[in-house]
Parts: C-alpha cells; sequence; structure tokens
C-alpha cells in the first residue's frame, strides 16, 4: 500500500468520497492529470438532486432492435426477450454500478424491479445512456438512478443486450470494467482504475484546502491574496 493512500479498501474509499468530494473537485483534479475527458455527456443527471453514486464500473452494451423476438435469425440473441439484460443484471457484484449505453434513447433501460434485484446484490447504483422508468418507486427506494429522466417507454421490442463485462464508450469517456464512477448533482465522471490512488489522494488534498481559502474570504482575504496563499480557487 502506497504510503500517501488514506483508504484501505473499496468501503473505506467509497465511504470517505462521499462524506468529503464532490464531482467538480474531482474533475478538476483529473485536468492537471491530463485526463481532461472523463465526464459523461451532461444529459447524464439524478433522478433526485441529492443522489450521490459511487462504484466500480459494470459496463453493459444494447443495441436497437425493432420486435421483441425474432425466430430464425442468424443472431440467437433475437431470440430473446431483452437479450443478455437479465444476464447482466444477475452478474452485478457487490461495490458496481451498472452502466448502460449503445442503444438510442426511444425508451427506458432500467426500472423498478432491475433496481431491486441489484440492490439485493449489493450494487452501488445504475447509470444509463438513456431513460429510466418506474421513476416513484425508485425514487422511493433511494437506489442511486443516473439518466437522461424518465420515459416509460417500455424496452422489450426496442432493445437488447448484447454484451457485458467488456469496455464502452459514452461521449468521449472510454469505460472498462473495475473503473470508478461517481456521480453527483454535477454529473458523472470516470476515474480509471489506474489512475484512481493519486487522483482520489490530490481531491482530498484540494478539498480540504478549499475549506481554508473559503474561511480566509470569509474573514475578509481577498480573492487575490487567497489564491496567492493557497493556489486553489
Amino acid at each position: 500500500m502506497s504510503a500517501t493512500k488514506l483508504w484501505n479498501s473499496d468501503d473505506e474509499l467509497f465511504a470517505i468520497v462521499q462524506r468529503e468530494l464532490f464531482t467538480c473537485v474531482v474533475g478538476d483534479v483529473m485536468d492537471k492529470l491530463d485526463l481532461q475527458h472523463q465526464f459523461f455527456p451532461p444529459q447524464i443527471q439524478p433522478l433526485r438532486q441529492d443522489m450521490v453514486v459511487i462504484g466500480r464500473a459494470m459496463p453493459v452494451l444494447a443495441v436497437d432492435v425493432f420486435a421483441e423476438k425474432i425466430a430464425g435469425s442468424a443472431n440467437k440473441l433475437m431470440d430473446k426477450s431483452f437479450g443478455l439484460m437479465l444476464e447482466a443484471l444477475d452478474d452485478l457484484r457487490g461495490n458496481e454500478v451498472y452502466v448502460n449505453t449503445g442503444s438510442s434513447p426511444r425508451n427506458a433501460l432500467w426500472g423498478e424491479l432491475m433496481s431491486t434485484r441489484a440492490r439485493k446484490l449489493g450494487s452501488r447504483g445504475a447509470v444509463l445512456n438513456g431513460y429510466v422508468r418506474d421513476t416513484k418507486a425508485i425514487l422511493s427506494m433511494g437506489f442511486p438512478t443516473f439518466s437522461f429522466g424518465s420515459y416509460g417507454q417500455d424496452s422489450a421490442p426496442r432493445y437488447k443486450v448484447v454484451d457485458f463485462r467488456i469496455p464502452v464508450e459514452i461521449g468521449a469517456v472510454r469505460v472498462r470494467p473495475g473503473d470508478i464512477l461517481f456521480g453527483d448533482i454535477d454529473g458523472v465522471l470516470l476515474v480509471p482504475a489506474e489512475a484512481e490512488t493519486e487522483v482520489f489522494t490530490r481531491a482530498l488534498e484540494k478539498a480540504r484546502g478549499e475549506k481554508l481559502v473559503r474561511k480566509a474570504i470569509e474573514e475578509g482575504s481577498s480573492a487575490v491574496e487567497a489564491f496567492e496563499k493557497y493556489g486553489i480557487m
């Protein structure tokens, strides 16, 4: 373990992130490390403003279809409702986030029963490059869900999951299994697994430094003076 590492497990790291960090400061730190394309598109927002998601990515790839089942297709998945969606859902592990992309935003990609199963498996949330449904139920559960918003159109005749635990892309961000997803009211970003220790260590330093800057400004310091002293603004 690195001498500067402030946590010993994912549980400890994720607790620290939820307690002390927010996406803006983590994004700022990644910019300084030349990781400048780590935020997902801004359309992906929390279902409720106070929701926070932090966990390891479990990427899921979907495609558009135009019928729930087609017998005799060259692709056997075409005769299977939802493709591999249920298998992907059942494969979720503790501290993972279900992240789905690939199909057009013309139907919901997530709902109440999926949230119920994911929570039972220890998942920390869902991030969808598209819409969700059963919104009242998900809000009642408080399951962290990030998406384009709510849309009741069913998925069965409109999309299928074709693979999971493979790299996918959302906007300019490449998402690999095991990378860390962090989302709050300001959006969702990805921290590459190989950079996670440096990113979160620096983000904690910056967030704690910002508290000193805020205190100095509240006590009458000018912005210029505060920036010269702390190098943070």
